[in-house]
C-alpha cells in the first residue's frame, strides 16, 4: 500500500482513565494554532506517560480523513482530542505540517494505547500506521506531506470493540535519519498488538517526536 498524499503515562493506580473524566469540549474546541495548546492537550490526556515518549512539539501536525462519499467533505482534526466516529476514519489520512523549517524526510506513526479498553489496555499498543520518506514537496500546497514509498505498516482503521469507551489514537511525527531502515523492526508480517513506539523510536534512532496530535474514536 502506498500513501501518496498524505502524528508518557506514569503508572496511575486508577481503574478508570483520568482523561475519560475530561469533557471532550475541554480537549477539542476549534483549531490548534500554537504548540503550547497541543502539548497541554497531550498532558491532560496523559499521553506522554502512556507511550513513554517526551512530547515537546516543534511543529503542528494536521490530520485529515478523506470520506468515502464524494458529497462529504474531508474531516480534519482541527484540535488535538477531537472525537470522530468509526465510519469517519475508514480511509488513510492526509498529513499537513505547519511551522516546519525542514522539508523532510519525516517519519509518521499512529498507535492506540487503549486496546482493548482504556481501563484494561492489555493489548497496547496497537500499531495503526508506520511510514517514512514524507516530504514537503507540493508547491501548490506547501504544508502537504507526501511520499512515494510503501508503508512499513499500512493504515489500520480505528475500530474500538463494542462497549469500550473511546480510544485515544495518537499521531506522531519524527525527523527521519538519513540511514533509516525501519523495516528491520516492523513489517506487515509482524503482530500489530504489543507494539511499543518508544522502543521502536529508540532502536531506529528517531529520537523524540517533533510534533503530533490525537483523536478519540468510539465504537
Amino acid at each position: 500500500m502506498i500513501m501518496r498524499s498524505i502524528v508518557l503515562f506514569f503508572a496511575f493506580p486508577l481503574f478508570f482513565p483520568f482523561y475519560a473524566f475530561v469533557p471532550v469540549a475541554a480537549l477539542a474546541f476549534s483549531r490548534d494554532t500554537n504548540l503550547a495548546e497541543v502539548k497541554r492537550a497531550f498532558d491532560v490526556a496523559l499521553i506522554s506517560g502512556n507511550i513513554n515518549l517526551i512530547f515537546e512539539p516543534q511543529i503542528l501536525l494536521e490530520v485529515t480523513f478523506p470520506q468515502p462519499s464524494t458529497n462529504t467533505k474531508p474531516i480534519t482534526l482541527r484540535r488535538a482530542g477531537a472525537q470522530l466516529l468509526v465510519n469517519e476514519t475508514t480511509r488513510p489520512p492526509i498529513f499537513n505540517i505547519i511551522k516546519s523549517r525542514s522539508k523532510g524526510p519525516f517519519f509518521i506513526a499512529i498507535v492506540d494505547p487503549d486496546a482493548p479498553t482504556p481501563q484494561k489496555p492489555i493489548w497496547a499498543q496497537i500499531r495503526h500506521f508506520l511510514g517514512g520518506d514524507f516530504f514537503l514537496e507540493t508547491p501548490r500546497i506547501p504544508t502537504l506531506l507526501s511520499n512515494n514509498t510503501e508503508a512499513l505498516s499500512p493504515f489500520l482503521q480505528p475500530v474500538p470493540p463494542a462497549g469500550s469507551d473511546p480510544h485515544r489514537f495518537v499521531f506522531l511525527i519524527f525527523d527521519q535519519p538519513r540511514d533509516f531502515r525501519g523495516e528491520k523492526l516492523a513489517t506487515t508480517n509482524d503482530s500489530l498488538i504489543h507494539f511499543i513506539i518508544s522502543s521502536y523510536a529508540s532502536a531506529m534512532k528517531l529520537g523524540q517526536p517533533i510534533g503530533g496530535t490525537f483523536m478519540l474514536v468510539g465504537s
